[in-house]
């Protein structure tokens, strides 16, 4: 078991000699850059120095920070540095405004009736994590507003057992930005995370719906579950809590994902497997839910664990099907068209098999 932990860290980016808990602030960057905002709520504590790193806060805090895109950015890309960033080439953080709560959240949102929280995975800093948003909301035209959920990851290699238990910390915090967002009347809150943070993501379901039956589907009007590091035993727990689970709900998994295999195998887990690269989805065939396969698009071990951010062909795939919705159906959903409603099984799950052609494979296990 030793020799897979030490395996999972080298898997891992070496980054050990740079602080990522520190990243530039460049006003200037936005006068070669173009700018995308991005909102955040975090349960990481506030530093002296105004950062937020990996110590638990004890109340929510709220941001609004401008991101600057390089004017060359190509789909599935994000090149950023931690100390003289480069806005010709890089992203880079612009500004960074602490918000006075909900109410001025609420004033800054300007009206915006929807809003799409990307919640991270582990050894993850917020800067980190703002920029994967920021270059996602730009790849794939995300709809409405973006905002990330940034738990108090300790963004280190060896600090899996740490972001473990603070993924657990962050669940009332994330209840707690949905609940605040339906508050302030934004009509549709979808949640898009990735790896540990599916994990979080279906913790905090949970625990709403065993306080308050239906809350999930009543709050929440869609689920994107990327690389899920997540049980599958545990995940169909989770589900059998939540009875109505929001629509979409999309899981999107990779046989190809090795990190995932690693994280299995630290586990005890013999078959090596997680949600995310589960080779057969016939234990899921009772959930209304959508399994987007995306092993065609695995390259390489490094672009494995989040495929759905770093294929330009996938990218493509899903920009192409958002501009086809909009043409026959203006006032179509965001994420419904990775799982059209016309293709999903109305009493159960739906695996969608993708290809690089654009071509998908529809089957109800």
């Amino acid at each position: 078991m030793l020799r897979y932990f030490f395996i999972f860290l080298l898997a891992l980016p070496l980054t050990a000699c740079v602080d990522r808990t520190i990243s530039e602030t460049v006003p200037t960057a936005l006068s070669v850059g173009s700018p995308e905002t991005v909102f955040a709520t975090t349960t990481r504590a506030r530093e002296p120095d105004g950062s937020y790193g990996f110590k638990r806060g004890e109340a929510l805090q709220y941001l609004e920070m401008t991101v600057s895109i390089p004017p060359n950015h190509t789909p599935g890309t994000l090149d950023f540095s931690y100390a003289n960033p480069n806005p010709e080439k890089q992203f880079v953080m612009a500004g960074v405004d602490e918000l006075q709560g909900p109410s001025e959240m609420k004033a800054r949102l300007g009206g915006k009736d929807e809003v799409s929280i990307f919640i991270h995975g582990y050894n993850t800093t917020q800067f980190e994590t703002t920029f994967r948003a920021a270059q996602l909301s730009r790849d794939i035209n995300i709809p409405g507003a973006i905002m990330v959920y940034s738990w108090p990851s300790q963004a280190r290699g060896a600090g899996y057992a740490y972001d473990l238990d603070s993924m657990l910390f962050a669940r009332d915090g994330l209840e707690q930005t949905v609940r605040q967002l339906k508050a302030m009347g934004v009509r549709r809150v979808i949640l898009v995370a990735h790896s540990m943070g599916t994990a979080l993501t279906m913790e905090m379901m949970r625990q709403a719906e065993l306080r308050e039956p239906g809350w999930a589907s009543k709050n929440i009007e869609g689920v994107v579950l990327i690389a899920p590091d997540l049980d599958v035993d545990l995940f169909r727990s989770q589900m059998d809590t939540i009875i109505t689970p929001p629509d979409p709900f999309i899981v999107m998994v990779s046989r190809k994902d090795k990190l995932l295999n690693i994280s299995a195998r630290l586990r005890g887990t013999t078959q090596g497997e997680r949600l995310g690269n589960i080779s057969s989805v016939d234990a899921l065939a009772d959930y209304k839910i959508s399994i987007l396969d995306t092993t065609a698009f695995n390259k390489d071990a490094d672009s494995s664990h989040f495929v759905a951010a770093t294929s330009p062909a996938l990218l493509a795939i899903i920009n192409s099907a958002r501009r086809v919705s909009r043409t026959f159906d203006p006032d179509g959903r965001g994420f419904d068209v990775i799982a059209p409603n016309s293709v999903r099984n109305p009493t159960g799950a739906t695996e969608i098999v993708l290809s690089e052609t654009g071509q998908a494979r529809v089957s109800s296990p």
